[in-house]
């Protein structure tokens, strides 16, 4: 029997992708084999595919760094068959092929059980985005933010770290300020449980090393003069998690904050935390996380529809998350 695969090649050093039949000889190494349900498309999947930075690094790869399915067959203490699972990153779509396809085969030590609260299309609606933002959360946790210390921001707003980010946050009780470069949307943001809305344009310029307090805490996806200008503004002893690089790669600030008021820049990595910080994010996000603002935020396409919208996410025009129905 074949299954239906996005698989990414690269002739003549320019990454392609097309709907292909696979088989399962044509599956890697692994001792868990999933039906795969739902996959998602985030910004790291939009810069594999579209080759703006080098994730995938051997060709001919299925993309997806996520999927959420069912266990067809399983040799992994543990798991079983019938089990629903989710994964996460790890080498998905880097070295192994990923979720945008109806069938994996993978590591064991790679898959969470899905809790009950979630489907598997709730699962991908979370996605990496999703449980990034939550592992960003219990870093401010962890550095001994709470909601009475302060506003939390969260730039990058109208994505889907940022997004999930808000519906967390303002669900803990935090006083959320998002920062967004389509202030159009502020109701959408608002829906979601912001208090208040700036334009990112505030934040994404060369500024100052240390300027005004302003927020207690931050989840930044932007990196860059943002983060840097994030930073300058956090109060005595806050926490800023960064988690993205929307902006860029680099940080052009200044010790100061560090030194002068005690910040804490806490780097979050989903692709490789390890699998009991990977379990308890998410019971975090079964406990923690309104589903219906989750699937306010959420989009569902299928598979043939992921290159277009791997494009809209590099120019900011997708909202939210965007669920992949591979059966579709």
């Amino acid at each position: 029997m074949t299954f239906k695969a996005l698989l990414a090649t690269k002739p003549r050093d320019v990454i392609s992708t097309r709907i292909v039949n696979m088989r399962e000889q044509d599956l890697m190494p692994g001792d868990v084999t999933v039906a795969v349900e739902y996959s998602t498309v985030n910004f790291k999947d939009a810069l594999a595919i579209s080759g703006r930075a080098e994730i995938i690094r051997e060709f001919p790869l299925v993309a997806g760094i996520d999927l959420a399915g069912t266990v067809e067959a399983s040799t992994y203490p543990g798991i079983s068959v019938g089990d629903r699972v989710v994964l996460n990153g790890w080498e998905l779509s880097q070295d192994h092929h990923g979720g945008f396809a109806q069938k994996a085969r993978v590591k064991g030590e790679w898959l969470v059980k899905l809790p009950e609260v979630f489907s598997t299309r709730d699962a991908m609606a979370i996605g990496t985005a999703g449980y990034t933002a939550m592992l960003a959360v219990l870093a401010l946790e962890h550095g001994g933010l709470s909601p009475q210390r302060g506003d939390v921001l969260v730039t990058g707003a109208n994505g889907g770290v940022g997004s999930i980010a808000i519906a967390i946050l303002s669900g803990l009780g935090y006083r959320v300020v998002a920062s967004t470069g389509r202030p159009a949307e502020a109701d959408y943001l608002r829906s979601l449980g912001a208090a208040e809305v700036i334009d990112r344009r505030t934040l994404s310029e060369p500024g100052t090393p240390v300027a005004s307090e302003r927020w207690a805490g931050a989840v930044d996806s932007v990196g860059h003069h943002t983060l840097a200008n994030v930073l300058a503004q956090t109060q005595y002893r806050g926490v800023v998690a960064a988690c993205g690089l929307a902006q860029g790669s680099g940080l052009p600030g200044s010790v100061l904050p560090f030194i002068r008021r005690n910040v804490t820049l806490a780097g979050i990595d989903s692709v490789n935390a390890p699998q009991s910080v990977r379990i308890d994010a998410w019971a975090r996000l079964a406990r923690d996380l309104d589903l219906s603002k989750l699937r306010r935020a959420t989009n569902v396409i299928g598979l043939a529809d992921v290159p277009a919208v791997a494009g809209q996410i590099l120019e900011g025009k997708i909202q939210g998350r965007t669920v992949v129905d591979v059966n579709a």
